[in-house]
């Protein structure tokens, strides 16, 4: 035998067959049906789908023969994954030079007949073959090899979905891992929240008392506002630790909810600089929905709003309407504004546009994107009118 040729590329193809997982990887019966129409197009009675790595000939399918894998020295088909052509007929091996010493052919087997199409993969690499096999001379039509050729195109199709559902899983699986140390952190730092706010809580509830006594009425205003923030976060923390447990909540449990109320909570989570007005308004008094998407929604769209507005005087309007099916959340601003080439951007994942805000800092991208992940879940839509140096108005759209 003449010396065994090589792909050009076959350390990367070694490697490439590898991810594939394909060697030994046992019987599948949609690769022998593919194996069998080969035979029966082509009337030859052997046929086989193999892979070949460093020094063997795996067969994943094999008509005609028990035989489950080769030596690769002694392999037709490395021959043909080496010789870059769509198909590679050999009419008669014993006038070949390249096999008629081939014990395959000299020996019990007398091969005479082979036609292999290479399993190239998307990105050029040639896996294995389908080929077919006799003791006797063939010749083969040009539909009949036309034919082969789309097996083989299937073959690779196969091949490359398995892959993917593998990767898919794979990457499943991690992100469930992930999720799992995600929602023990949550629950962790809620607890750890929780404990010195309730101490707050409790020492403020006390301080008030004998301040009540004292009759300072400035200091129990400023204690009031302490106890109201901190039960507020008591809260937060509460659906905190409940939606660490099951994340899926946060969307799936709609309760009954006055606007007014929200607007409180949003007043106690921000802290807004002096000069600047915060107007809520709603036509509206209840909400059946999510509270806490609704909340985390307007959150997040109320920071940005005091954070880019470079004004003397800054306002924010929050406005929550109804339309025949669907809730409109609404929040206008009179800051920077955000350049129209930008719209499209500003709700990806960290996209910022590279500017500090009014207590000079630089933001994440975190904010927008969330917003268009908790409107997503809502199967809603996020709109965006801005004018540099005039404002913004984003307009969230979701169904009751």
């Amino acid at each position: 035998m003449i010396k065994l040729p090589y792909p050009s590329n076959e350390k990367a193809r070694l490697a490439v067959l590898e991810s594939y997982h394909l060697m030994d990887s046992g019987w599948d019966k949609d690769f022998d049906a593919i194996a069998s129409i080969a035979s029966v197009i082509c009337g030859i009675p052997i046929s086989l789908i193999t892979f070949i790595d460093e020094g063997r000939q795996y067969f994943k399918s094999h008509i005609g023969t028990d035989a489950t894998e080769n030596l690769r020295e002694l392999s037709f088909c490395t021959h043909a994954i080496a010789s870059g052509e769509e198909v590679l007929i050999i009419e008669d091996a014993t006038r070949d030079e390249r096999f008629a010493d081939n014990p395959l052919v000299t020996g019990p087997t007398k091969l005479v007949f082979y036609a292999g199409v290479p399993l190239v993969n998307e990105d050029g690499f040639a896996l294995g073959t389908l080929c077919v096999l006799d003791q006797k001379k063939h010749e083969l039509s040009p539909g009949q090899v036309s034919a082969l050729k789309s097996l083989a195109k299937q073959i690779v199709d196969k091949i490359e979905l398995k892959r993917k559902i593998a990767t898919l899983e794979t990457t499943n699986h991690e992100l469930l891992n992930a999720n799992v140390l995600i929602q023990k952190f949550a629950s962790m730092a809620a607890h750890d929240i929780k404990n010195p706010l309730t101490s707050i809580l409790l020492t403020s509830q006390l301080l008030r008392v004998s301040t009540e006594k004292a009759g300072n009425e400035r200091s129990l205003k400023l204690l009031d506002v302490n106890i109201s923030s901190t039960k507020t976060l008591l809260t937060l923390v509460d659906e905190m630790l409940d939606y660490s447990k099951s994340p899926g909540l946060l969307i799936a449990r709609k309760q009954k909810f006055t606007t007014r109320g929200l607007f409180e909570r949003l007043k106690g989570l921000v802290s807004p600089p002096e000069n600047f007005t915060i107007n809520f308004h709603s036509q509206i008094t209840e909400i059946y929905h999510s509270v806490i998407a609704m909340e985390q929604i307007l959150l997040n769209l109320l920071t940005n709003a005091i954070r880019y507005n470079d004004k003397v005087n800054g306002e924010v309007m929050v406005t929550i309407n109804e339309e025949k099916d669907v809730y409109v959340l609404e929040v206008a601003d009179n800051g920077i504004g955000i350049p129209q080439e930008f719209h499209h951007q500003i709700f990806s994942s960290n996209f910022t546009l590279d500017q500090t805000d009014r207590f000079e800092k630089k933001g994440t991208g975190i904010g927008l994107s969330t917003v268009k992940d908790l409107v997503n879940a809502l199967n809603g839509d996020v709109a965006l009118k801005s004018t540099v140096g005039e404002g913004s108005v984003f307009t969230v759209r979701f169904g009751k």
